[in-house]
């Protein structure tokens, strides 16, 4: 069973803030900035409370302020100096720190809070490749150093998706542009790593295309539905998991015999395990993106 985590060592301190331990430890000796407990073994451990301090404490010193200056200041001073550096807008990393706190406390009125504060001085393209991709790329290091539990994870993951979700409907209340063309976006069977597909969506809708949906785990034959839908369909799909790297390409001929031969269609596929792809047996209606920026790009030009 997941359990939330509460309590901090002093490692799960360094990845989350940035900080090294190293340093840590000196603000904590020479500042009385923080005040771990100690186990049975003499191994600091630090609470919630700790670890917020650290994260505004981070945020104040990465934007210029000096640490004697910082240690000078009550608690609520802290706080209001973030506050006053949120709202001044000159830091590039304010919002990171915020949505790791929200992830902390899971708390969801801080998290749309600062997602706000960012949509009236960035567009979502800019949010989502400035500051959601490198929260997203912090998590995975989080969660394999053991630093947050799955449930933090999943509460912020969660949050990101719902705001793609509101950006997407937003778009297609607009009327259609581009009717020539239709994307059908999909993950493959036993696929559930849909953030990266879901933003996909949105780009597809920003540049003006009618496109359908249809989210994780769809089998290749349920793809044939759509033989009839009309104009000419681009397939993306995003690989990260599936098919494997033994399977890939048996996939993707697969993927030929019943949907490209049956169809005026191509596959755009993209994620990790399009790195197994045989590029010299692809058939021309479909192609391997790298990375997302690469699919954008291609949208331009169609």
């Amino acid at each position: 069973m997941d359990r939330v985590k509460s309590s901090f060592n002093i490692k799960n301190l360094e990845h989350l803030s940035g900080i090294k331990a190293h340093t840590i430890r000196i603000w904590e000796k020479r500042y009385n900035l923080f005040e771990p407990e100690r186990t049975d073994t003499n191994i600091r451990m630090y609470d919630l409370e700790n670890l917020q301090k650290l994260l505004n404490v981070t945020l104040l010193y990465n934007n210029g302020y000096k640490i004697s200056k910082i240690a000078a200041l009550e608690p609520e001073e802290i706080n209001d100096n973030v506050r006053n550096l949120i709202v001044n807008k000159d830091a590039d990393d304010w919002s990171i720190g915020l949505f790791k706190l929200a992830m902390i406390n899971f708390d969801q009125r801080l998290f749309t809070k600062t997602f706000n504060e960012l949509l009236e001085q960035f567009s979502f393209r800019e949010i989502f490749k400035n500051v959601f991709v490198p929260l997203m790329n912090e998590l995975g290091v989080l969660w394999q150093t053991n630093s947050i539990s799955p449930s933090h994870e999943h509460f912020i993951t969660s949050l990101v998706k719902q705001k793609i979700h509101s950006m997407c409907e937003e778009l297609q209340s607009k009327e259609v542009r581009r009717k020539d063309r239709r994307f059908v976006l999909f993950l493959p069977d036993n696929e559930i790593h849909e953030l990266g597909l879901l933003y996909l969506h949105y780009e597809v809708l920003f540049h003006g295309f009618q496109c359908v949906f249809l989210g994780q785990s769809v089998p290749i034959k349920s793809l044939s539905n759509l033989v009839d839908i009309g104009e000419p369909i681009t397939f993306i799909s995003y690989f990260t998991i599936e098919p494997a790297q033994d399977k890939i390409n048996t996939y993707l001929q697969t993927f030929k015999e019943e949907i490209t031969s049956t169809m005026d269609c191509n596959l755009w596929m993209l994620g990790y395990q399009v790195q197994f792809i045989k590029e010299k047996e692809l058939p021309k209606q479909m192609r391997s993106f790298n990375s997302i920026e690469g699919v954008i790009e291609a949208l331009a030009t169609v």
